[in-house]
């Protein structure tokens, strides 16, 4: 990019010249002396420091991880692999996932045409039983270490995917009973993950199965495809005895078919290196990475969640690497098995441009590398002078069919137009006049005229739009969605072609519609989906409202537009039922826009406690990866923000977040920027220009301020007013700004920790000195949750109905009366309870006074003739009582969880549902170690959905 990227931590500018003013007078002579002093950044230069810092934000595991959103995760934007326990085996499963690897058979559509393929599993068998694991998610280093504890010994374990060499390195040190453990790596079928919903489609050829071999000491496992091209795994294992190192790489190829070439030279060659190299080469980039930007707040669970999104956003995507899928680079069961260009897409990339790491931005290319592919998404009518995108495509946008018309069923026309606002994003974060004049502008200008196809003049002046469709609610004419994206695209045009000095024949036309497009529909309510379809239903996306984030088209400092956005915030937050993950990361960032700090860490706290899994992933049916990410961008909103041309610091900050520091952050109009807030008062702020824009700052310090240069004189500026200040920066130029009459310290360091967290990952069972819960996962068999999405895989009664996943818990627990349970409710299709039919569940053996259950019956009330047996061998009967779903609670139960509809085969139906928490009192002076549910008398079921046991307190 043509801008310096020259660092600024250590700098010292010495004699700075005096440039502090006061609305538009002279200096004042203390504000002089001030300025003439040196000022210096110091602090988180080192790699001590760094390492002690993120070593505090690692994911650490105490327990075994049993799926893919309790585990470690891995990746390097092409290579991925979850860690976790092989369902139902005595081994550790490193899964193998690449984001390149699809099928290519367009006329079959996204879901299975060109979805993204699973690869398989690598397999890590100890000799004995395994009794235990210590894991750690490194975050400064990029990798996964820890122990794996056996009945016959130990495995010390170290894993990554290497940065430049995309292979999988795993290397392990036994001990003498475990001398003997072995890799296994096995394929999965090359079929699309959309199978766990549905059958394919008719006529879809199935791929070859893989056909595996080993040939000059190197395995390999060769997926053809029936489209073409391949698929290879290629892996080999070095060293002796008991340390010994596993090398696995994945390569992908088509229409060709030298993939298993390709990955046969990268595993010999990293393998003939030395281990210590690989890792030399591998840190190397990490540390770099993560250098370029530093946030710290002091909520120990948020921060930590921040920089485990930057370290997850470069596993998932770099920008020579496929635009992230909707599962990002990892595949497991899923409905999403492509790229979603409605949503999703644009909340991934969000978070690159604030913590300056544009070097992951794969959006601009895909764009710009497939725009015949954005063409031919149309109809052949339109092709000649427009562009488009469908929902959703394979990395290179590709799919079967076209963009609907506008007028004619759904039409989703808005996604390519959102699709390059970020484009415009990293443009305004970089000022790459390239950028705009290859990709934004050729593109956007298509895009437009799609619209402008279909706009029509009304009886009253105005210009419509026919009905389209705003996602995920319905169609409307004159839909909100649209007509944002409408006057965006011409107000960037205008703006474009003015900066490239284009001479463009349709800027007038651009203008017009400037002028005449109908105002926004609204009700009491605020922002209708369109004209005549109110807001009326739970929903998640927020996309009714794009004018106001992320287009900040009608935004705050708007004082006639302040009362129609809270209006249209409360009123679809209000809405539960429907509302998911990336609901509340929108809601904070609204929130933060109107400068309410405290309302943006409710809904990113909401987020956190609702949704995110332990490892900060989080699932809709499947893997969704724009969630957690847009959370990070949520961080980046309360803490600067620079839509509008203004720079505005500490907009939304928490009361509870009283201390801030934030380096190197960058902004709209390439200016790197850092600041610091102690005890609720901002001391100082520093702005870098990287390409001489203009630069107006809010930079919330109180009263007078003191502008001091960096390495030269102090620009020029002047007060503005209302906190409001502009600076005259040259390319590379910087300045710092405080208070008046005072010396800050400029240092970057992290802030202490007011609110202290457990670190993500899995601590031990049990979490609580009085509850133990116990595992039932291997004892589940029926799947009595849908989402909204799709009502057709569970069946909790026996005639297709189930709860709704939406308002069922999802952070992996529930807690009631003080007790807590484990909940499960992940992947669509998966089993999260048992039907009591004599199963013998094992429990942590210890006196407990009481046995809790969490469940309920199907078709009526049920009693669980429920045997524990203790330690001695002696046994006792137990009646467990749990009163039907859709009831009230009948025999002393509390209502753990309460849903407002059931879902049917056909939908949902407003019918209030339960799940009851029981107890039932046990002999807490004898040990525990077994609960055998029976299966009740009659042909209701009892559905248990998790167990804990409250401890004696003798």
């Amino acid at each position: 990019m043509p801008v310096s990227r020259r660092g600024f931590l250590g700098r010292v500018a010495a004699g700075a010249a005096v440039a502090g003013t006061t609305a538009g007078g002279l200096a004042a002579p203390e504000q002089a002396e001030a300025a003439q002093r040196a000022v210096a950044l110091r602090g988180m230069t080192t790699d001590r420091e760094w390492q002690r810092f993120l070593a505090g934000q690692d994911l650490i595991w105490k327990r075994m991880p049993r799926t893919w959103y309790e585990g470690p995760f891995l990746g390097n934007g092409l290579l991925g692999s979850l860690v976790y326990q092989e369902p139902g085996e005595n081994a550790l499963r490193f899964t193998v996932h690449h984001s390149e690897v699809q099928d290519h058979r367009p006329q079959f559509g996204s879901d299975w045409g060109v979805a993204r393929l699973p690869v398989g599993n690598l397999l890590l068998h100890p000799v004995g039983t395994i009794t235990g694991v210590e894991l750690r998610q490194d975050l400064w280093n990029a990798e996964v270490r820890g122990t794996v504890t056996t009945d016959r010994g130990t495995l010390e374990l170290r894993a990554l995917v290497h940065n430049d060499r995309t292979t999988l390195v795993a290397t392990v040190e036994a001990s003498a009973g475990e001398a003997g453990y072995r890799w296994e790596f096995r394929p999965s079928p090359a079929v699309s993950p959309r199978i766990v919903r549905e059958d394919p489609p008719s006529g879809l050829t199935p791929n070859p199965a893989p056909v595996t071999r080993t040939e000059d000491g190197l395995g390999s496992t060769v997926q053809q495809l029936a489209a073409g091209g391949q698929t290879a795994t290629v892996y080999t294992e070095r060293g002796r005895g008991r340390d010994r190192t596993y090398y696995l790489c994945v390569a992908h190829s088509f229409p060709g078919t030298d993939a298993e070439g390709r990955a046969r030279t990268t595993v010999r060659k990293a393998a003939a290196l030395p281990v210590s190299s690989l890792l030399r080469t591998h840190r190397d980039w990490w540390h770099r990475f993560y250098r370029k930007s530093f946030i710290s707040i002091p909520d120990a669970m948020l921060q930590s969640f921040y920089w485990i999104q930057l370290h997850k956003l470069a596993c998932a995507t770099r920008e020579h690497a496929p635009v992230m899928a909707t599962t990002g680079p990892w595949v497991e069961p899923t409905p999403w098995p492509a790229v979603w260009w409605n949503l999703n897409v644009q909340l991934e990339y969000w978070p690159v441009h604030g913590s300056n790491h544009l070097e992951l931005d794969a959006i601009p290319r895909t764009l710009a590398e497939n725009t015949d592919i954005l063409i031919n998404g149309l109809k052949p009518a339109y092709r000649a002078d427009s562009a488009g995108v469908r929902r959703s495509t394979d990395a290179q946008c590709d799919d079967n069919g076209s963009v609907a018309v506008p007028g004619v069923g759904d039409a989703e026309v808005g996604n390519l137009p959102w699709a390059l606002h970020n484009v415009w994003l990293t443009y305004r974060h970089t000022m790459d006049r390239g950028l705009l004049r290859d990709v934004l502008y050729p593109l956007l200008r298509r895009t437009t005229n799609y619209y402008l196809h279909f706009l029509y003049e009304g009886e009253d002046g105005r210009l419509h739009l026919p009905r389209t469709f705003s996602p995920e609610y319905g169609s409307a004419p004159d839909c909100n969605y649209d007509l944002a994206l409408l006057r965006w695209s011409c107000r960037t045009l205008l703006e474009t072609v003015g900066l490239l000095g284009e001479d463009d024949a349709l800027a007038p036309t651009w203008q017009e519609v400037l002028d005449k497009l109908v105002d926004y529909p609204v009700d009491e309510n605020g922002f209708m989906v369109g004209a005549g379809v109110p807001f009326a239903k739970s929903h998640r996306h927020y996309s009714h409202m794009l004018s106001v984030y992320p287009l900040y088209l009608v935004n705050w400092d708007q004082p006639e537009h302040r009362d129609l956005i809270t209006r249209s915030l409360e009123h679809w937050i209000g809405f539960e039922g429907a509302l998911r993950g990336y609901s509340f990361t929108g809601a904070a960032s609204i929130s933060a826009q109107m400068g309410r700090g405290d309302d943006a860490l409710t809904y990113l706290r909401e987020l956190v406690a609702r949704f995110i899994q332990p490892n900060t992933m989080y699932y809709e049916a499947g893997p969704v990866i724009e969630t957690p990410l847009s959370g990070a961008q949520s961080v980046h909103d309360m803490l600067c923000q620079s839509w509008g041309g203004t720079i505005r610091f500490f907009p939304a900050v928490p009361a509870r977040w009283p201390d801030v520091t934030l380096h190197d952050f960058r902004t709209q109009g390439a200016f790197l920027v850092s600041g610091v807030r102690e005890g609720g008062r901002t001391r100082w702020v520093r702005l870098r220009s990287l390409a001489g824009e203009p630069c107006r700052v809010r930079h919330s310090i109180k009263g007078r301020v003191t502008v001091a240069g960096v390495g030269g004189p102090a620009p020029a500026w002047r007060d503005l007013g209302d906190g409001v200040i502009e600076l005259d920066l040259d390319r590379d130029e910087e300045a710092v700004v405080y208070p008046a009459g005072t010396r800050p310290d400029f240092r970057i360091a992290p802030v202490p920790v007011t609110e202290p967290a457990e670190a993500w990952g899995l601590p031990p069972l049990p979490e609580t000195g009085t509850v133990a819960r116990v595992d039932l996962t291997g004892t589940f068999d029926n799947d009595a949750i849908t989402t909204e999405m799709y009502f057709g895989d569970g069946d909790f009664d026996g005639t297709g109905r189930t709860y709704p996943m939406a308002q069922l818990p999802q952070a992996g627990q529930v807690e009631d009366e003080g007790i807590t349970f484990s909940f499960t409710n992940g992947s669509e299709g998966g089993d999260n309870n048992v039907i009591a039919a004599g199963q013998k569940i094992a429990v942590p053996r210890g006196s407990y006074a009481g046995l809790h259950v969490l469940g309920s019956g199907d078709t009526g009330d049920v009693t669980v003739p429920a045997v524990v047996t203790y330690a001695d061998g002696s046994t006792a009967r137990l009646d467990i009582r749990l009163t039907a779903w859709l009831s009230t609670p009948k025999y002393g139960e509390s209502e753990a969880v309460r849903t407002s509809q059931i879902h049917t085969r056909g939908g949902p139906l407003g019918t209030k549902a339960a799940i009851f928490h029981q107890r039932v009192a046990l002999d807490a002076e004898r040990e525990l170690s077994e609960v055998t549910l029976a299966a009740p008398t009659g042909t209701a079921r009892a559905h248990i959905f998790a167990l804990s046991l409250e401890k004696s307190l003798g």
